[in-house]
């Protein structure tokens, strides 16, 4: 748009053209990112979206975009696509009640994720709604972070279930036990884990606080995982059918 048409744009509806000027070159900013295009034969996100309909895995790598407008851009554009498409597709499976309607359950795991969820950046993304709302529409959010101290405390205090680490900065101890009651005691568990393959799990996931020991990702692991087989739906007597035992036991629905 020049300058004069911008002019005209300006008066014909009342706005005004110092303000229009400053839009228009932010938003040149944007259009002047390598991975922004003017006219793609394809939607990048409608083949993110029917990949995680399709229950896939899908990892976003920024790579050399390090800068905060390219987390922020694109993180706004995915999630709020998905927050429409899983809230209409629940919507539709209410009205319905059609099993085939009713949207996958979804995890959005944010690593590093001050970067997102910091106090300042929270308030420009939807990542606050997706945690406090869109557990009813099947989406849940997994947050991981070295400080969690970084994180907005209003996102923080929507994490129903918390594994942590050893930590040493008290603000980062504080943030992990926000709002979780018998903190004192739990602050010296804390303290007496090990630096490395300890962790303490609390929340809803377990009925009480527990310390677990990981496994490591070793040439055992590896081979344990690649004996599970697919599974196999076998028809027993009575005509139901059963599924066989694999690697979705692991990670059911």
């Amino acid at each position: 748009m020049t300058p004069e048409a911008l002019d005209d744009f300006a008066v014909k509806t009342g706005t005004h053209a110092g303000s229009l000027s400053a839009l228009k070159r932010k938003l040149e900013a944007l259009r002047r990112r390598a991975y922004v295009d003017d006219a793609s034969k394809s939607s990048v996100l409608t083949t993110l979206n029917d990949a995680l309909m399709a229950r896939q895995h899908v990892v976003l790598e920024f790579g050399k975009y390090d800068h905060s407008i390219d987390y922020m851009l694109v993180a706004n554009i995915i999630t709020r696509k998905i927050h429409q498409r899983w809230r209409e597709r629940t919507e539709t499976y209410l009205t319905s009640k059609n099993p085939p309607d009713k949207p996958p359950q979804l995890v959005i795991t944010i690593e590093e994720a001050h970067k997102f969820l910091n106090p300042h950046a929270a308030k420009q993304t939807i990542f606050g709604t997706i945690a406090r709302e869109m557990r009813k529409y099947s989406v849940t959010l997994l947050v991981v972070d070295q400080r969690p101290s970084s994180i907005d405390s209003d996102v923080m205090s929507q994490l129903g279930s918390r594994m942590t680490a050893l930590l040493n900065d008290e603000k980062d101890i504080d943030a992990v036990f926000t709002g979780v009651s018998g903190s004192g005691a739990l602050r010296t568990v804390l303290a007496t884990l090990d630096s490395r393959q300890q962790c303490l799990i609390l929340g809803h996931a377990v009925p009480m606080p527990v310390v677990v020991r990981t496994r490591p990702y070793d040439e055992a692991f590896y081979a344990a995982m690649a004996t599970v087989q697919p599974a196999v739906i076998q028809p027993d007597t009575s005509g139901a059918t059963q599924p066989a035992a694999s690697i979705d036991d692991l990670f059911g629905d």
